[in-house]
């Protein structure tokens, strides 16, 4: 399989998803050690300039420290590029542990290599010009997603669709919508819940 060519580097939380992203991917990977990154100026530094520079790649695990680490790291670049990328939650272990981790949910190296291609290509990392269908939070309140009691329920069936982790914020979708729709389409993807 030949490998996709990503320019723009992609951070990761530890070294076994560097490694898988390895197997498939060409390009710049940054490894976070997790946690680690909170104290470690250098390469909170590095990230900084890469997003200001290049953008980045944010892929994290849809777990809750997942969500924290991808939360910290959009703190720290906010003059810069972000593309978040977010894995489906998948339920199971990866074949090196020998439990599941705290959530049961499957990391970054537990997902096979197809779905994580579709990860990217759904967070728009390969469209050269985005089609930033001009989706407006307004757009998300009027169409029920937000501000209503049944907003969340919406939003659950949206994200199945999108294979979209739960814990995606609404801003989260907003960008992953405005990524890959445009109006249209974003209209056409709603009748469908």
């Amino acid at each position: 399989m030949e490998k996709l060519k990503i320019s723009m580097p992609i951070i990761v939380e530890g070294k076994y998803d560097k490694i898988k992203l390895s197997s498939f991917i060409e390009g710049v990977i940054i490894v976070t050690d997790g946690f680690s990154v909170y104290g470690d100026e250098d390469l909170c530094r590095y990230i900084r300039k890469c997003a200001a520079e290049t953008g980045v790649i944010i892929l994290t695990d849809s777990d809750g420290a997942g969500f924290r680490i991808r939360g910290f790291l959009k703190n720290i670049c906010k003059d810069g590029r972000i593309i978040n990328v977010y894995i489906p939650d998948i339920s199971g272990k990866e074949k090196r542990k020998e439990v599941p981790s705290k959530e049961g949910k499957l990391g970054v190296e537990g997902i096979d290599i197809k779905t994580l291609r579709q990860a990217f290509e759904n967070a728009g990392v390969f469209d050269e010009a985005k089609k930033s269908g001009g989706i407006t939070k307004s757009d998300l309140y009027l169409d029920g997603l937000t501000g209503r009691k049944d907003s969340k329920d919406r939003r659950m069936k949206l994200y199945k669709i999108l294979s979209l982790p739960a814990r995606t914020t609404p801003n989260g979708l907003l960008e992953v919508l405005n990524a890959r729709f445009t109006r249209e389409e974003y209209k056409e993807l709603l009748s469908r819940l």
